[in-house]
């Protein structure tokens, strides 16, 4: 029982700091979301900071998980990587299709919200791109090594502007309220890779 009230918590804050903003929600908004009371709530988290945190971590262990599957499917990698953007592109759609609005992605509404305030959630989000980073770059690794793009390319830097790109492209169809930028993350990738651009 503990655990189900602690996660249906976890799971209000994410989707309210997705959709309202780290500082637009008090404690009394997230108790309100997830129907506890707040001696509830401080008996699982003392303090909002430590909500976030575990909010995060529980975001990103779903995500990762969707990332590592699709990375580590038996294709060659550049499909890997295709498919994991056709994925992402998908799910915001789906996901502005169900409330009628594209909120972006919480890691990276948090990191804009809270980078230069607060050091231990920026620590952690931190750590959670760096991961990202790392993921792709081992898929641009089997990449080279299928001689799929040359060996100079699959690096760190390359990896880490796949990464840059993805989110950049998702604040561009936030502001927009339209997932439509997101179609072109693959052609995007390609010249980041060194390929030639895809024709139409």
């Amino acid at each position: 029982m503990e655990a189900t009230t602690r996660d249906r918590i976890v799971r209000s804050a994410a989707k309210l700091f997705l959709t309202r903003s780290y500082n637009a929600v008090g404690i009394a908004d997230l108790c309100a979301a997830a129907d506890v009371r707040k001696g509830s709530f401080y008996h699982f988290f003392p303090s909002k900071q430590e909500l976030t945190l575990a909010a995060v971590d529980a975001h990103w262990t779903e995500q990762r998980a969707a990332w590592a599957a699709t990375l580590s499917a038996p294709r060659p990698a550049l499909d890997r990587l295709r498919q994991l953007l056709i994925d992402t592109a998908a799910s915001y759609r789906q996901a502005r299709d169900r409330s009628g609005t594209l909120h972006g992605c919480v890691l990276a509404n948090l990191a804009l919200e809270l980078s230069a305030d607060d050091t231990l959630v920026r620590a952690r989000l931190q750590e959670i791109f760096a991961d990202q980073v790392a993921l792709i770059g081992a898929t641009l690794a089997d990449a080279a090594a299928e001689d799929a793009i040359a060996p100079a390319i699959a690096n760190p830097v390359t990896a880490r502007a796949i990464v840059a790109q993805l989110e950049g492209m998702v604040m561009f169809a936030k502001i927009d309220n339209d997932p439509a930028p997101l179609d072109d993350l693959w052609a995007h990738t390609r010249l980041l890779l060194g390929l030639r651009p895809v024709l139409t």
